[in-house]
């Protein structure tokens, strides 16, 4: 793959040139209530990111009863499975929640986790498919998705390199896009295991668009990505650091979602101007004068006074003989009167 190459998502070019693809991660944050899911996508609508993603679990097809949770957050489930049942949407309330996806200008993504969520996603239209980090070594539903020759976004979060690379061979044995993301599934990431240095190890190793899966909570770790040329950024969010769930700790409230997303802006516009110093210096020749000092006299002098240190000061503005070269204006002789705190000019001296 050449490691310029670009991906298409709903028709927007993600990698290299181009902006970062922002993806808002309501995950199961909406804890099994269809308006909630609703909710979340219209308070994500106003913050300038390009999808929201969701997750998509049919329990009978994806789990057991003994499967575990990863933290007992549920008083109201018995087992994973249970919780898996619980929070469901049916195919219909899936293209509903796709369908206020576009009516609010957002790209809806979801993350199967079988074989079946894939063919229901399928029949909705998924642009893209996310893949989560536990289900990176699932070749078979990697397949399932890549056959569909939509992009793969895959998620490294407990992949070693080599599960890494078995993933990336196998979307790439059937043609279909692929891109990687750096993550360390920690919820929420501390700053010494978020793994930036991974971004150009990936894009080197793939020759793929590479991004930053974020579960630090804060800001700063996408921003920092940003800077270091992420095409693709994926942060959890939550209506409230108060709000139910497991992923709270790991996630971002609107507000924060879209600070992130206004400072992502920010950055891609300063990195795309390069400056030139000389020439913004030349731009500010007026405002140079106003805040730059000239040689003054500190009393009035009359003509043919020869100059001395003592006799000389610097002052704004900076219309006379600049400050830098006060040294050279000593021992020179005055040609006319001067007063005191009057700019000296050239034709001033002998």
């Amino acid at each position: 793959m050449d490691k310029t190459q670009t991906i298409q998502i709903a028709g927007r070019p993600v990698g290299l040139g181009h902006p970062c693809f922002l993806i808002a991660e309501v995950g199961m944050a909406h804890d099994g209530s269809l308006g909630a899911a609703h909710a979340y996508i219209d308070a994500v609508a106003d913050s300038r990111v390009d999808a929201i993603k969701f997750q998509t679990h049919v329990a009978e097809a994806e789990s057991t009863p003994g499967e575990p949770f990863r933290v007992k957050f549920s008083k109201q489930d018995a087992s994973r499975y249970g919780y898996w049942q619980r929070t469901a949407f049916t195919a219909e309330q899936w293209q509903g929640l796709a369908d206020h996806c576009a009516e609010q200008g957002l790209i809806f993504l979801s993350s199967p986790f079988s074989i079946e969520a894939v063919e229901l996603l399928d029949q909705i239209g998924m642009p893209a498919w996310k893949v989560a980090a536990g289900e990176t070594s699932t070749l078979p539903m990697l397949r399932a998705m890549a056959e569909t020759g939509r992009p793969v976004l895959l998620s490294s979060g407990m992949s070693p390199m080599s599960e890494l690379d078995a993933a990336v061979a196998c979307v790439g044995e059937t043609g279909a896009p692929v891109a990687v993301f750096q993550c360390t599934t920690a919820y929420p990431c501390p700053p010494e295991k978020i793994g930036l240095n991974v971004l150009d190890e990936l894009r080197s190793r793939y020759a793929c668009p590479v991004g930053l899966s974020d579960h630090s909570g804060a800001i700063y770790a996408g921003l920092a990505a940003a800077t270091l040329g992420a095409n693709l950024l994926e942060v959890h969010i939550t209506f409230s650091r108060d709000c139910f769930g497991p992923d709270v700790p790991a996630s971002l409230t609107p507000t924060e979602l879209k600070q992130l997303a206004d400072g992502v802006r920010f950055i891609e516009t300063m990195l795309a101007h390069p400056v030139d110093k000389d020439a913004v210096a030349e731009e500010m020749a007026g405002l140079r004068r106003t805040f730059n000092k000239s040689v003054v006299l500190r009393c009035d002098l009359p003509a043919g006074h020869r100059l001395a240190m003592h006799d000389l000061a610097i002052r704004k503005p900076g219309t006379g003989i600049a400050a830098a070269r006060l040294d050279a204006v000593v021992g020179r002789t005055l040609q006319r009167a001067v007063e005191a705190n009057i700019p000296l000019m050239e034709d001033d001296l002998g």
